[in-house]
């Protein structure tokens, strides 16, 4: 997993972990700032949302693809 970082969570009672590139670590970080939330906050609302059988890492990185894509319309 060269390149991860793995961040521990409570998620609806169990404690799990998520590995993702510093980068998306990064920009989810940014996500929950500016919808003025905590980063466990957005990742738990993201584990809620998310289809059955999607890993909860995709999930986030498409939650990180899909705000990068909102933000470039606006320009």
């Amino acid at each position: 997993m060269t390149g991860l970082t793995k961040r521990s969570f409570s998620l609806a009672g169990h404690r799990t972990s998520v590995a993702l590139e510093p980068a998306f670590w990064e920009a989810l970080a940014r996500i929950a700032t500016a919808r003025e939330q905590t980063l466990s906050a957005l990742v738990a609302a993201t584990d809620a949302e998310r289809r059955d059988g999607q890993p909860l890492a995709s999930a986030l990185r498409v939650l990180a693809l899909r705000e990068f894509m909102r933000q470039s319309d606006r320009r």
